[in-house]
């Protein structure tokens, strides 16, 4: 009796063992686009100031509903775990794109360290392209 409760213990250790890895996979998902959430919702209550900000830097504001729905909607795909290598692809360049068109300027240190967060951010999706979503995902689900 007693080796049987030992071998159900280590059992329900291994199962736990198991599913925590899966389980920060997931969290860590969820923490990677928040920002990417909150920004295009965020977006959506200070649509005339981002869209002026974006014209000042030579992007047309026309593409601010374009750039709302893609935050949105990407970062949904990746806590889902929906598509996410090709997604995390996307965001990578959308990421470094945004450093480099809204960060450059090394001179003001508040800049450079967003386009080193953004680069950051960059290679932690290149990270989900190689590795994809885990096994908390649609994709998994799929499979």
């Amino acid at each position: 009796m007693n080796t049987h409760n030992s071998i159900l213990e280590a059992n329900a250790m291994q199962t736990t063992s198991k599913k925590f890895p899966n389980a920060v996979e997931l969290f860590g998902r969820v923490l990677l686009v928040a920002i990417f959430l909150l920004s295009g919702l965020g977006k959506l209550s200070a649509y005339e100031q981002t869209a002026g900000y974006m014209s000042a830097f030579g992007v047309p504001g026309a593409l601010l509903p374009l750039v709302i729905g893609f935050e949105v909607l990407t970062a949904v795909m990746i806590i889902i775990g929906w598509q996410v290598r090709i997604t995390s692809l996307l965001l990578a360049g959308f990421t470094l794109l945004s450093a480099l068109m809204f960060h450059a300027n090394f001179a003001d240190q508040t800049q450079m360290v967003m386009f080193l967060k953004n680069v950051s951010i960059a290679g932690a999706f290149l990270l989900l392209v190689v590795n994809g979503a885990g096994k908390f995902s649609v994709d998994a689900r799929k499979k």
